[in-house]
């Protein structure tokens, strides 16, 4: 269900590629992989002219795992292009299909689907892409809001880290994609991290798309947290301008601007 219990043999079936700027060996093995949203990506800036190189809160950013709808499938001879939706945005990405398994790992990929995808991120004529080395469906939703809480998590764990150091450059944080959502919870202030956290809900595609918004009592359930703190929690988000109520006070929605 987390980014550690992925199937690590999934990551490796493409031992070649069709993208001569793309090595296995130095982008895949070598470099750690961060949990982000769409959004972070879409904020981050190249320090240099090397297409590889992202800095994202301050560190190297090379390999990323996304949670998202899939949509605009594309297959062509060696290789099936694609975009993911998070709610938060949305990145083109290319998956090589060099081999047997990666094409039955696509012919598994459908429209509509929620996907984790694991990729490379680079640019391309001023775009940011995502070159996928895997993907899977998901079959427990549950990993669509604990997927946002570790991003909360590494982007808290990175932006303190920056602060302390001054202008040290940092370095990724280590096993950052591998922390549980208890640890995550725990590693932020207790307030700011429940509304991190709820606001993280409220952004899921699933809860997006519903025009009521979700109750408060299935916030409360789904993060395993007091009604009674998730309701301080919407009021503070709700005077932030990133969430507002719907069908009555306890019906809440995201603004999207989160």
């Amino acid at each position: 269900m987390y980014a550690s219990q992925f199937d690590g043999n999934a990551a490796g079936q493409a031992t070649q590629t069709a993208d001569p700027s793309f090595s296995p060996a130095k982008n895949r093995d070598t470099q750690p992989l961060l949990p982000l949203t769409v959004k972070q990506i879409n904020q981050a800036f190249q320090a240099t002219d090397d297409k590889s190189n992202f800095i994202i809160d301050g560190v190297d950013v090379n390999n990323v795992t996304l949670v998202g709808m899939l949509f605009s499938k594309a297959e062509r001879v060696t290789d099936v292009s694609f975009v993911i939706d998070d709610g938060t945005g949305r990145i083109d990405c290319n998956r090589w299909v060099n081999e047997a398994v990666d094409t039955k790992e696509m012919e598994a990929i459908l429209d509509g689907m929620y996907v984790r995808v694991h990729g490379h991120l680079k640019g391309f004529q001023g775009k940011k892409q995502l070159t996928v080395f895997s993907i899977r469906p998901l079959t427990d939703y549950n990993e669509m809001p604990y997927h946002f809480v570790e991003c909360m998590y590494v982007h808290n764990y990175n932006t303190k880290s920056r602060k302390l150091q001054g202008s040290i450059p940092t370095q990724n944080m280590p096993n950052a994609a591998f922390a549980t959502p208890s640890k995550s919870y725990q590693a932020a202030p207790p307030d700011q991290g429940i509304d991190q956290m709820v606001i993280g809900y409220l952004q899921q595609p699933s809860v997006l798309s519903r025009e009521m918004g979700v109750h408060v009592n299935e916030i409360a359930r789904q993060l395993s947290m007091p009604v009674e703190n998730v309701k301080q929690s919407i009021e503070v988000l709700v005077q932030e301008g990133v969430a507002y109520s719907t069908i009555d006070d306890d019906h809440f929605r995201s603004t999207g601007n989160g």
